[in-house]
């Protein structure tokens, strides 16, 4: 439930962990300091979710340590429901470091402290699953499947079809390194997309997970289940499969074009927008616009986390024609310039 005891917009669940990030660009074994800062799929989402406006409500495990406390206290800053989060006195709070580089090249690197974490404990039989249901929607991501038997246990039990759930969100998100000794994982990550609503999924997680390597129709075919598929193709766009008594109606948007300054966190800001456009009732391409303008909010920031713009200039963007659209570029600061701008605007209006 929300704080006011109505229920959220979206509820979210799994880790989130403490991140350091560096002060400047090389080796782990040669960056002298960190700056600290939050990261998590499922957390990610709903802060951005709330800075939308909306009410979202994050659910998990964290360790009784200084980091849980950090963790807990920041994503309530951007206010998150974090009412439902348990603290586990014998497990710690998962933390991660990653070097300043793209994480596509051979030059990255993340360190990652997590086995064994708070939230690895997370199980039917160790969360009360009812505060996961009265939301309109359930965020749900593969990241949580692979941490332990017990987390994928919640999510099978939580993509399970059920009288009055509430429509399951589902970010494939899979990270090979995760699922490391696991005899099947695209096996895994197939099912719980197949208990979907909504799925969503990159074209390069399709190949990797699936090897699927025919583009969006070829992963549609591969699930065809679920009412609602976004398929993501990094800075070409997404294509976006809805399905009614008719069959497929299928939208593509190209992404604009972004000056990116750290190449984290866009997938779940661009989820993040898109729930948020769906929530609103908006149409199939405005819904994919404000899921790419969210992503690159993030893409212009360096750590995993981005306010996303302010909805008036979001809504003015998702709906300019197709040639003004496509010619949108956007770096840092664009958001903080378009507040700004909002803000004088106003100002002019209410000024004789």
């Amino acid at each position: 439930m929300s704080v006011d005891g109505l229920p959220a917009d979206v509820v979210t669940l799994g880790e989130s962990m403490v991140t350091f990030l560096p002060s400047r660009p090389g080796r782990l074994a040669d960056v002298p300091s960190f700056e600290r800062a939050i990261g998590g799929a499922e957390s990610n989402v709903a802060c951005v979710l709330a800075a939308a406006g909306h009410s979202a409500q994050w659910v998990s495990r964290v360790g009784a340590d200084g980091f849980g406390d950090h963790l807990v206290e920041t994503i309530a800053s951007w206010g998150v429901d974090t009412s439902a989060v348990r603290r586990d006195p014998a497990r710690p709070t998962g933390v991660y470091f990653r070097t300043a580089g793209d994480r596509a090249t051979d030059a990255h690197e993340v360190a990652y402290y997590r086995a064994g974490s708070a939230a690895s404990a997370l199980a039917p039989g160790a969360l009360d699953t009812a505060a996961v249901r009265p939301g309109r929607v359930l965020h749900l991501t593969g990241i949580t499947a692979a941490l332990s038997a017990g987390c994928l246990a919640l999510l099978r039990e939580l993509t399970a079809p059920r009288p009055g759930r509430p429509l399951v969100s589902f970010d494939v998100n899979h990270r090979a390194h995760l699922w490391q000794g696991h005899p099947d994982p695209g096996a895994v990550l197939l099912g719980l997309a197949r208990g979907s609503d909504l799925v969503f999924v990159g074209e390069d997680e399709a190949e990797a997970a699936w090897g699927i390597t025919g583009g969006p129709a070829a992963i549609r075919a591969a699930l065809p289940g679920p009412g609602t598929l976004v398929v993501k193709q990094g800075a070409r766009g997404a294509t976006l499969f809805e399905s009614d008594s008719h069959g497929d109606t299928v939208t593509a948007v190209p992404a604009p074009h972004v000056d990116v300054v750290a190449p984290v966190g866009a997938g779940d800001a661009f989820a993040a927008g898109f729930l948020s456009a769906t929530l609103r009732g908006l149409p199939a391409r405005d819904r994919l616009r404000h899921g790419h303008l969210a992503a690159a909010a993030a893409l212009t920031v360096p750590g995993d986390l981005a306010a996303p713009p302010a909805r008036g200039h979001a809504d003015r963007l998702a709906v300019l024609d197709d040639t003004a659209w496509e010619t949108l570029r956007l770096g840092p600061g664009w958001t903080r310039a378009a507040d700004h701008a909002d803000a004088r605007a106003e100002e002019e209006v209410r000024t004789p």
